[in-house]
């Protein structure tokens, strides 16, 4: 017999703290002030629409980016990935409002692999309600090949093993959000 799900839960670790390092750069954003809770744009029940970001400073030997947004704190072993987008070309620097959306147009031979809901697109916040405070982490990964090797059917945890092997950089933003 199964319970109710307890949402009296710890907060998870930083899941980027246990990954081996790599240089810092910079992601900024107009829809996403880090720390802060997200906007409605970017939650599932009001948008499901990706925010602006912008980066700089990427290492040197950067051939691509990829870009991802994950929730470690989802009631589930694994966490909850929300977007993956791969393939960047290097001299890619922003993505506007919306870049997210299932066939939007993306630069060069970029393309979105499945999220955890099972679309190729961002799919915005929607922790359980009366849930913990949730992280959503939009990071621009630096990546040391010019594709990481990876079609739009792998998954979000074939992504980051591939980019553990072909990262030279990470560059991290993260929102909140709770019901």
């Amino acid at each position: 017999m199964f319970g109710p799900m307890s949402l009296d839960r710890p907060v998870h670790p930083d899941p980027y703290e246990l990954l081996p390092s790599v240089p810092s750069f910079t992601v900024t954003s107009e829809d996403v002030t880090d720390g802060q809770p997200l906007a409605d744009a970017q939650v599932a029940a009001a948008g499901d629409t990706s925010p602006q970001l912008s980066w700089s400073g990427a290492p040197e030997g950067t051939r691509s980016f990829t870009v991802t947004c994950f929730d470690p704190d989802a009631p589930t072993p694994s966490g909850f990935w929300h977007w993956v987008l791969v393939d960047l070309p290097a001299d890619t620097t922003s993505l506007d409002t919306g870049a997210g959306a299932e066939g939007a147009s993306l630069p060069g031979g970029a393309f979105m692999c499945r999220n955890d809901v099972g679309t190729l697109a961002f799919t915005g916040a929607a922790p359980p309600e009366g849930d913990q405070v949730h992280r959503y982490y939009f990071v621009v990964h630096a990546v040391t090949e010019e594709q990481l090797g990876v079609d739009a059917g792998a998954s979000p945890a074939v992504v980051s093993f591939n980019l553990a092997f072909k990262t030279a950089g990470r560059a991290i933003l993260t929102g909140t959000y709770q019901h």
